[in-house]
């Protein structure tokens, strides 16, 4: 392994001494910690809070998971590596473009380029999108693996650098739509520090357990204390423990449990006509028992005739809208590629 320190992305880093486990728990918003420590079942969480360093941060809008994990990995934000959604409207063709897979990250992350000067990583996601995203520069072929408990069944020494990875932890393929995702991601981790001993381990969870149930049901209790379990066992193998989030997770509904949702598009369709506009909710994807392609950041698009200043003005006051942003105050103010940003950003109140 590498003994110098690495300039990547325009930042100084130095090999770690020790193994280094960085675990991103996926919607890891600070009322599940605290709620758990009130509680008393975190007490690995809580002797990192006493002895170690806290602090809660603001995330990359939108605040989805691609944007956050590539913003934590490649040390950059979002207007550097390019992510900033799920998808986004190309504006020569019309058409919308799928962000979630490694062709549009602009730089590689920090784990990548460790791992070409022989440093053995481990990049392990719930969710195999960002797996591949993870992956981009990669080289397995000193040590190194790659790989998702989404499609733990299908790795290959050549995709991922490790075959049979249910074999290798000795479990089953988790249910997509399960505290199991997650966990399976932790038990690889301490399966592979056990056996294999990597420099460095990215683990990134799911959200589902999140959009699930709140602070205090016993669903999440029960997840946060399985994985502050875990953070112990890592620290037992002598590992150093990193915990962060990608972003929080707010209730959306009201007090009768109906989703608050703002129809953007009929607002301006109502207004402008339809075909004046499109709106795009970049959180999209193919995961809607998660979120159900609804959150709180869209982006419109005014198509010919249709002025940007007109079509914020008709949305400013709409009941849930709390800022709306011009293309360039957008990309300034949210640190976001103006090539991807939309004609306006139009941000919910919760």
């Amino acid at each position: 392994m590498t003994t110098d320190k690495l300039t990547v992305n325009g930042i100084e880093y130095r090999p770690p001494a020790r193994p280094l486990v960085v675990v991103c728990i996926d919607g890891g918003d600070p009322a599940y910690i605290e709620h758990g420590l009130e509680a008393g079942y975190l007490p690995n969480i809580a002797r990192y809070r006493r002895e170690g360093f806290h602090t809660v941060a603001q995330g990359t809008m939108p605040s989805f998971t691609c944007p956050n994990n590539m913003s934590i990995v490649t040390g950059r934000p979002a207007s550097v590596h390019g992510i900033s959604g799920n998808f986004y409207l190309d504006r020569a063709t019309g058409e919308p473009v799928v962000m979630t897979g490694p062709e549009l990250l602009e730089v590689n992350s920090v784990m990548s380029e460790f791992s070409r000067k022989g440093v053995r990583v481990a990049s392990i996601t719930a969710k195999d999108k960002l797996r591949r995203q993870l992956q981009k520069g990669m080289d397995l072929s000193a040590g190194s693996v790659s790989f998702s408990s989404q499609h733990a069944d299908r790795c290959t020494m050549e995709e991922n650098g490790i075959e049979d990875a249910l074999g290798f932890v000795g479990q089953p393929l988790p249910d997509m739509y399960s505290a199991d995702l997650s966990l399976f991601v932790l038990d690889a981790g301490l399966k592979l520090l056990e056996e294999r001993r990597p420099d460095m381990l990215y683990l990134s969870l799911t959200d589902y357990i999140q959009h699930a149930y709140a602070p205090g049901h016993p669903e999440a209790d029960r997840f946060y204390a399985e994985m502050d379990r875990r953070f112990g066992r890592f620290e037992e193998l002598g590992a150093t423990v990193a915990l962060t989030a990608d972003h929080g997770m707010n209730d959306k509904a009201d007090e009768d449990g109906e989703p608050c949702v703002v129809w953007l598009q009929d607002i301006l369709d109502n207004e402008f006509g339809a075909g004046s506009n499109i709106v795009i909710c970049p959180i999209t994807d193919a995961f809607v028992g998660h979120h159900g392609s609804l959150g709180g950041f869209v982006r419109v698009y005014c198509r010919e005739g249709l002025s940007v200043e007109r079509a914020a003005e008709a949305v400013a006051d709409a009941p849930g809208v709390e800022r709306v942003l011009a293309r360039e105050a957008a990309a300034r103010e949210l640190d976001l590629p103006y090539g991807r940003e939309g004609d306006l950003a139009v941000l919910a109140d919760i």
